[in-house]
């Protein structure tokens, strides 16, 4: 079952006792939360049988962030009905998307002087709206430069599990869009990546022969300010909701659809803290989405997709989509203290780009140091040396890995093999349950507490 997402929904419904926690998946009929339909678990507790099912919100493990619970087998009464239908539609954002097109239309035609964002409303105003605003803080003059990069003008959402809007730094977003460019893509479908959806916005505007073109899904709603219904749709990528109903998921099929459904790929960063199970299942859907729209041809391909992702979740992606390989290149953050390129060691970026494109075809900067393992078929980063045993080039971290015969595989460089686990590990490893297995990530040699797949900041 899926161990991940325990850390903090453990706590949920006041479930008793430590345990494990599975995703049941969405379920037809789930009880809905402001963001949509919940996703269904079940409490599991070694060694004894299943435990109690329960719903919670999809998007957020922290219930201080969205405090939606619910037995499954619980009865709710008409009045709770009433008022959790109630407490819903009180937490939709103020304005419809259509308004918020048609203010920034209005935006867009004021003198630089009477263009206001209100920094505490996180909102474009008009002059009429100034006097509510007045005591809040706000930025004049938002030129039309920063109109185009709303990433920049918002503040970042930093709560890791459910928004972790950690972008992509201007390097990391232009080799992605190069290399998109480069395999003849037209369309991305951002799903989750405002800075790369806004690049490629702001290049078709200002170079006429700049051909691609974006849909950005996204659930920050903020970004409904700046673009159209074509360009942005208010999306839940935890269970495959899309807020603006049949009208939004029919922008995303006839996005998926134009041009018979060719060169379109789909770029994902998602929040890591995030269930990858939900994730997975969301991803499908939408490449099923893309397959609905095949007139003939490709049958069983999988629609291009670019999953961003730390390395650490390698096999638990490769569970749902055996197709996916996992290339070298580092993806890093502007707005993260850790997830910076150029560092050594710990400090490098554990981001990388799962995908189902052929390895070989993905070009990775020589002057970064990455390089063409002729053997493996695709580029590697520098310190990732082809292990002669394991034939394959084996580092997932871009420093060299040692090959132990015992273990026969290839493990970290602060890796030995313990005789008394008879594993490898990290010599102040505690040797004592190690077969018990991490709640999070299902691997042994850790607690909880301390699993790598938590740490993102």
């Amino acid at each position: 079952g899926c161990r991940e997402g325990g850390g903090d929904m453990a706590d949920s419904g006041k479930a008793e006792g430590l345990g494990g926690l599975a995703l049941l998946g969405l379920v037809p009929g789930a009880p809905s939360c402001p963001h949509g339909p919940a996703l269904l678990f079940v409490k599991t507790s070694q060694g004894r049988e299943e435990g109690r099912r329960f719903y919670a919100c999809s998007a957020c493990r922290d219930r201080k962030d969205c405090k939606f619970f619910q037995w499954e087998d619980e009865k709710v009464s008409e009045a709770r009905l009433a008022a959790r239908e109630e407490y819903n539609r009180n937490h939709q954002p103020f304005f419809t998307h259509s308004q918020n097109v048609e203010r920034y239309k209005n935006f867009v035609l004021l003198p630089l002087p009477k263009r206001r964002f209100c920094q505490e409303c996180q909102q474009l105003l008009l002059p009429a709206e100034w006097e509510k605003h007045s005591d809040h803080q706000f930025l004049c003059n938002v030129s039309t430069a920063q109109l185009q990069s709303p990433s920049q003008l918002l503040y970042p959402l930093e709560n890791k599990k459910t928004n972790a809007q950690y972008l992509f730094t201007d390097r990391s977003c232009q080799f992605l869009l190069d290399v998109i460019i480069d395999l003849g893509f037209r369309r991305v479908l951002s799903v989750g990546t405002p800075r790369l959806h806004e690049i490629i916005q702001s290049k078709a505007s200002r170079e006429e022969d700049f051909r691609v073109r974006s849909l950005l899904l996204d659930i920050d709603f903020r970004y409904s300010q700046f673009y159209t219904e074509d360009e942005f749709c208010h999306y839940n990528m935890f269970n495959h909701y899309f807020f603006g109903g049949e009208a939004a998921r029919e922008t995303c099929r006839k996005f998926l659809c134009q041009d018979n459904g060719q060169r379109v790929i789909m770029v994902t960063d998602p929040p890591f803290g995030g269930l990858v199970e939900a994730l997975a299942s969301s991803f499908k859907k939408l490449m099923a989405m893309w397959k609905e729209t095949e007139k003939e041809g490709h049958n069983n391909q999988e629609m291009p997709t670019f999953w961003i992702f730390p390395y650490f979740f390698e096999s638990r992606i490769l569970e749902f989509f055996p197709t996916f390989n996992m290339m070298d290149y580092q993806v890093d953050y502007d707005n993260h203290a850790l997830y910076k390129h150029g560092k050594t060691g710990r400090r490098q970026s554990p981001v990388r780009i799962f995908t189902n494109l052929t390895p070989s075809m993905i070009v990775l900067p020589v002057e970064e140091g990455y390089r063409f393992c002729a053997v493996c078929q695709r580029y590697v980063s520098s310190g990732n040396q082809h292990c002669e045993i394991c034939n394959s080039c084996t580092s997932k971290d871009g420093r060299r890995w040692k090959h132990c015969v015992l273990c026969k595989k290839c493990v970290k460089p602060s890796w030995f093999h313990c005789s008394h686990c008879n594993r490898c590990a990290l010599p102040s490893h505690a040797c004592e349950k190690t077969d018990a297995g991490c709640f999070v990530c299902g691997q042994a040699g850790h607690k909880r507490s301390a699993c790598p797949s938590l740490s993102r900041a």
